[in-house]
């Protein structure tokens, strides 16, 4: 499903490569997880793939279903089923919860050719969706993520990924700034998602989350290429060793 070949990337600005040829594959009804310390190039990755403004692409290619996603804009690449929450969801004053999710769920339905989903029809689909997520009716009359709490933010991510049915489901450090029964709440929620259709890449620094998402495969990044791929004990490994030896092995 996502096919990543030799990428190399780096700031528009700064000629510093962040991206040092990752290769990656992806395999559909997949969940990999891509680990790191900070500064390994995993939130990079993920912003190019969605297609971030402020980077430039030096050589290299990442392929959704065949279709190079670097030749596309952002909007193209969400209508084409790649999806990215984010470490740090923004806040929309004026926007409305609901309001945005119709919109972006209908824009996407009209690009691929589909019908709009009625205002009834999506309502459904929301509260049912909002109340597996813990995320009561209040949270969805404000506007986007606006007096959202770190963990409410991150579930209303997961709620955007359940409305759209994305095919590719990137989630950047989406374990970052959660309690416990958040992350519990969170991680059933993306398990629930799972689907032979669909596939799963996961940024994360830490195993907790891959305690409740297991994972087919874990890739080590370092110095902005994946230096280790193996199964889920390599995410054991990590977290008991740490990263140096993977940091040695990029030097």
């Amino acid at each position: 499903m996502l096919s990543i070949n030799n990428l190399r990337a780096k700031l528009e600005e700064d000629d510093k490569l962040i991206l040092n040829g990752v290769d990656l594959q992806v395999d559909a009804g997949e969940v990999h997880a891509i680990m790191g310390p900070n500064g390994s190039g995993k939130s990079t990755l993920s912003y190019i793939l969605a297609g971030r403004d402020g980077y430039e692409i030096l050589n290299g290619s990442a392929k959704l279903d065949g279709m190079e996603l670097l030749e596309l804009e952002p909007e193209e690449r969400a209508a084409a089923g790649l999806f990215l929450a984010f470490q740090y969801p923004v806040e929309i004053a004026g926007v409305g919860n609901m309001t945005f999710l119709r919109t972006a769920l209908n824009a996407q339905r009209k690009a691929r050719g589909e019908d709009e989903v009625s205002a009834a029809e999506f309502l459904r689909r929301a509260r049912d969706q909002a109340k597996s997520l813990g995320i009561g009716n209040e949270l969805l009359k404000r506007p986007v993520n606006f007096g959202f709490s770190g963990g409410e933010k991150k579930r209303n991510e997961i709620l955007q990924m359940a409305i759209l049915q994305p095919r590719m489901c990137i989630l950047d450090e989406t374990d970052s700034g959660l309690d416990v029964d958040a992350m519990r709440q969170v991680a059933a929620a993306i398990n629930g998602l799972k689907s032979a259709n669909r596939s799963i890449l996961l940024v994360t620094h830490y195993q907790r989350l891959l305690n409740h998402i297991t994972p087919d495969k874990v890739h080590i990044m370092s110095a902005g290429r994946i230096v280790e791929t193996g199964g889920p004990e390599l995410a054991l490994h990590v977290e008991t060793k740490g990263y140096a030896e993977f940091a040695a092995e990029a030097a």
